[in-house]
């Protein structure tokens, strides 16, 4: 009996042909201008083999790098000449088959949320593209987007209706819960989750990167519209990541002041809350959440360059960190 163990053991250990693992080291780096949500992609392109953007990304080196943070800011300088400030560890991806490997060691994705107030237009060939260009369907400023109504959601209601594939992984939930949860699909719509929709559009077959991957269900559909910009290797899966992330940190941490200049107007701030979330909020209920949980102070001086009357000028009151433990943004969407 011992001997069947010890061979049963033998048997699950990877074999010496199993491909070597690598780290690498991928940052989502986010800034907000002129009330609109950027990321900074190491390469331009357009849709189209060999063209997509990515984002700054490395190997982790452990002879060089001490740890993975410290690789990957040495990458993003290398790659964009940026300093990075405020930085966030997500989480790791390594499913084998989620981008062409054309052979070697296998990649574990290490994905880090960055934010920044700006930077120049061109920094080493990277430059700065809309993350909603990658994920318009997630923008709800100016009411629902059509293309969830005209594109994804027929589309998901048609796939959640097929039987499973032969080699579909058990789940606790069946498609449409999937999609009520997810896209709202007979529930509510959840900004946060990003990663989670984006998750089901692969799922399903309907981004590009699932054609690029040889995913059955891609092959299931005739041509199909562009739903959002595709990326390079697991890149936008990343990006969701980062997304849903910030969303939700903005609830209760201070971070959303990382992408606001020293000095800001409450305009400013409620339109960059607004820009990352991607929905509207009522003016006076933000103002005065902001006012009451004693998150910024003014500075005494105004701005003149808000096209009307002069507005105050605040800045974050770094004091209230240490007043409460989630001094964070929970705002309501609201138009007003």
């Amino acid at each position: 009996m011992a001997g069947a163990g010890r061979k049963a053991a033998a048997a699950a250990e990877p074999s010496n042909s199993d491909p070597q693992i690598e780290l690498g080291l991928n940052a989502a780096i986010v800034m907000v201008r002129d009330q609109q949500p950027y990321i900074l992609v190491a390469r331009p392109g357009t849709a189209g083999p060999g063209t997509w953007d990515a984002l700054p990304f490395g190997t982790f080196a452990p002879r060089a790098h001490r740890t993975l943070e410290i690789g990957l800011r040495e990458w993003v300088k290398r790659q964009t000449g940026i300093e990075l400030g405020y930085v966030e560890q997500l989480y790791t991806f390594g499913d084998r088959g989620r981008h062409a490997e054309p052979g070697g060691a296998h990649t574990l994705s290490v994905g880090y949320l960055a934010l920044t107030r700006g930077a120049g237009e061109e920094a080493m060939g990277s430059h700065w593209s809309p993350w909603y260009a990658y994920f318009p369907w997630e923008d709800w400023r100016h009411g629902k987007p059509e293309i969830l109504t005209e594109e994804i959601e027929p589309r998901l209601k048609e796939w959640a209706e097929r039987p499973p594939s032969p080699n579909e992984p058990a789940r606790p939930l069946r498609r449409p819960e999937r999609l009520k949860i997810g896209f709202g699909i007979g529930g509510g719509w959840d900004e946060e989750k990003v990663l989670e929709r984006y998750e089901l559009l692969y799922e399903a077959g309907l981004v590009e990167e699932a054609k690029r991957d040889g995913r059955s269900a891609a092959n299931q559909w005739g041509e199909l519209p562009e739903l959002g910009r595709p990326m390079a290797l697991d890149h936008r899966r990343i990006l969701a990541t980062a997304m849903g992330r910030l969303r939700g940190k903005l609830k209760y941490r201070p971070v959303v002041f990382e992408l606001l200049p020293p000095e800001f107007t409450l305009y400013e701030l409620q339109k960059t809350v607004e820009a990352i979330t991607g929905t509207l909020l009522h003016k006076q209920n933000f103002r005065r959440l902001v006012e009451k949980g004693g998150l910024v102070e003014t500075t005494g001086n105004v701005s003149a360059e808000t096209g009307g009357r002069p507005a105050r000028l605040y800045r974050f009151r770094r004091e209230v960190v240490l007043e409460r433990p989630a001094p964070g943004l929970r705002v309501k969407a609201g138009r007003g």
